[in-house]
């Protein structure tokens, strides 16, 4: 398995440690933003596993620093794939959500603790739930890009 998508699984378990214990008894703004952080994260490992992919299979000559680069070099590397634009849209939504200028809290301390983040031309409430979903989201990530990558996922025990 490539290093990458090894350190992305080992990121994901953490992820869901984060989500359903951490945050179900902490109950904070200040989790929350781990959890993006993590989120951001897995989708970071991900495609740097398929840009070192394209690289060895000579599509590529370098791999930039830069995040931002990194996906979109992967949508130029990609120009067909439809799921990796919809997967690195939402990696961008993420991004945008946890950098955000202007953040609020809601909830703090109870079950619906939420993470308010005004951007550009919308509002983004993050709560219990919601990072709930984009953990699925970066586990079909995952699988998807463990499919492109290493070809068809084996199924664990």
């Amino acid at each position: 398995m490539n290093e990458s998508l090894f350190e992305a699984s080992e990121e994901l378990k953490r992820l869901e440690h984060t989500i359903y214990v951490t945050l179900k008894y902490t109950r904070t703004v200040d989790v929350i933003k781990n959890a993006l952080k993590k989120l951001i994260s897995v989708f970071d490992l991900i495609i740097h596993a398929l840009l070192k992919d394209a690289q060895e299979k000579k599509l590529l000559t370098e791999i930039p620093k830069s995040p931002s680069l990194k996906s979109t070099l992967v949508l130029q590397t990609y120009p067909q794939d439809k799921n990796l634009l919809k997967f690195i849209t939402f990696y961008a939504f993420l991004r945008d959500t946890l950098n955000a200028k202007q953040q609020a809290k809601k909830e703090e301390y109870r079950r619906h603790v939420t993470l308010i983040a005004h951007l550009k031309n919308k509002t983004a409430q993050i709560d219990i739930d919601n990072l709930g979903t984009c953990e699925k989201i970066a586990r079909q990530f995952f699988d998807y890009a463990y499919g492109l990558i290493e070809g068809k996922k084996e199924e664990d025990d």
